[in-house]
């Protein structure tokens, strides 16, 4: 009987279940948005309840498109939005307060309290990562100091932390009668309490943070049968094999399994990842050193990242707040009928900037206005805020590395948008290429899957399903690409500072 791999991939604006053949290839797909809780300026928050009811759904939905059940898949796999934090009784399984969501920027006070006289960089040497609202470590902290009896009900052991991985395998496997309290490397490296270089909490930090480390749930690989789905239904017994945050899933599913080998992914944000292989880079130049993936009982491997907050939401704030477009599939043609952004430059700031910048007092403006400037400027202005970030992080990842990269993998809901990936070519200077299979986050968390159970054999059937599709080359002169991004760093330094307190 011919069997499947399913990957559950919860994001930041929906869940999606997909189920792969041994090919790599997209047999059935289920997908619901939730909602986006925006209750004070710079607050982002998700229903932890919402989010395992359409994770339900979605599971259910795409077995039933494909006419398949339980007995037809081999394993699951969870891929999912990172940094995401969630707090909830271990008992009753009714979270304290909403997920706090990566973007979120109401930490920022707290993280500067945090460094101190040593800055941002006070956990990074341990870590990799700098001290900043980003994280979950901080978001931990801000609810069990805001919520009513939460620090106290913590401390006595009543209190689960996960990232999303966690709240879905723990409800996966049983929820309040015995699911399991597990993570993988990639999602606790995100926290600011893992040490990079044992793969364990560092109690020092979490004491420092206030965090009780019996919160905090077991850190597993990424890829081993940490048990068999109980609900819902329609995957009872099916084992959960693979857990990878979403943007180490992408990079498993684009194949970058050998060292020098990187991928953007262009979703509600972009990211940017650099394979290491078993050696820690630290960054000088404004990245993240963060896990990539840890197969098994095999070695660690690490990566160099480049987070950029707002890129695809930017999009959608094109839409949903000033009703430019009526879908995000609009803004390619609105774009296309000027021949250049019109001098306006648009730096999307709204949680600040991330990488390589780490400036929470930074926020969004648009820059170099005039008369001339009409909707399909700000529309193509939008489009390039995406290119001119990513150019950032790439310059950044080529000073860290000591090499530089001749052509750039990419994944993810934007780069459907030829004109947005032609510009990323010419800004870049180098080759843009997409694969055949553009969902590569649901992909790597299958790969993940399927390799605990032996669906797989190893990274040599990763790599051979891997197949382009298409393949933007620079086609802008040096020195006018050097010149836009010229402008846009002009651009950017009009961001900072804004936010006093």
């Amino acid at each position: 009987m011919q069997q499947y791999v399913a990957a559950i991939d919860q994001g930041t604006t929906s869940t999606r279940c997909m189920v792969f053949d041994h090919d790599g290839r997209v047999v059935s797909a289920d997908q619901r948005e939730h909602r986006q809780h925006l209750p004070a300026a710079g607050w982002v928050e998700h229903d932890p309840l919402e989010i395992w009811a359409n994770t339900r759904e979605v599971a259910a939905g795409a077995l039933a498109k494909a006419h398949l059940t339980a007995a037809d898949l081999a394993a699951v796999g969870i891929a999912n939005q990172r940094e995401t934090a969630v707090v909830w009784d271990r008992l009753s399984g009714e979270p304290v307060y909403n997920a706090i969501v990566w973007q979120d920027t109401r930490t920022a006070r707290l993280c500067a309290d945090l460094g101190g006289s040593s800055g941002a960089s006070r956990y990074q040497h341990r870590t990799g990562l700098p001290l900043s609202t980003y994280f979950s470590g901080p978001k931990i902290r801000w609810i069990l100091d805001q919520v009513k009896g939460a620090r106290q009900r913590a401390r006595n052991g009543e209190l689960c932390f996960g990232t999303i991985d966690t709240w879905l395998l723990w409800n996966l496997s049983g929820g309040p009668t015995g699911g399991l309290h597990v993570t993988d490397p990639t999602n606790a490296s995100r926290t600011l309490l893992m040490d990079l270089e044992t793969l364990c909490w560092d109690e020092g930090i979490a004491e420092e943070m206030a965090v009780p480390t019996s919160m905090l749930p077991q850190i597993r690989s990424s890829s081993e049968i940490y048990g068999m789905v109980r609900e819902p239904a329609v995957l009872a017994g099916v084992p959960i094999a693979g857990i990878l945050g979403d943007q180490q899933a992408a990079t498993f599913g684009q194949a970058c399994l050998s060292v020098g080998e990187a991928k953007n992914t262009y979703g509600t944000g972009n990211f940017m990842l650099l394979n290491t292989g078993t050696e820690q880079v630290r960054s000088r130049n404004g990245l993240l050193t963060t896990v990539c993936y840890k197969i098994g009982s095999q070695d660690p491997v690490y990566a160099l990242e480049g987070s950029i907050a707002v890129t695809g939401s930017l999009v959608q704030w094109l839409r949903d707040n000033l009703g430019m477009i009526s879908s995000a599939a609009e803004i390619e043609q609105l774009a296309a009928t000027v021949a250049d952004n019109g001098g306006a430059y648009f730096v999307p700031a709204f949680s600040g900037l991330f990488a390589p910048h780490w400036r929470s007092d930074a926020r969004g403006v648009i820059v170099g206005l005039t008369r001339y400037v009409n909707r399909g400027h700000l529309a193509r202005a939008v489009l390039e805020a995406t290119a001119f970030q990513s150019r950032e992080v790439l310059d950044a990842m080529n000073a860290d590395s000591g090499a530089t990269l001749t052509s750039l993998k990419v994944d993810g809901g934007m780069v459907g948008n030829e004109l947005l990936m032609q510009f990323q070519a010419d800004v870049l200077g180098v080759p843009v290429i997409r694969p055949v299979i553009r969902e590569t986050t649901a992909l790597g968390a299958a790969y993940a899957a399927g390799l605990a159970v032996g669906f797989w054999s190893g990274a040599s059937e990763i790599r051979a399903n891997w197949t382009a599709d298409r393949r933007w080359d620079p086609t802008m002169d040096r020195s006018r690409r050097e010149v836009l991004y010229h402008q846009w760093r002009k651009a950017v330094s009009r961001t900072l500072g804004w936010v006093d307190d």
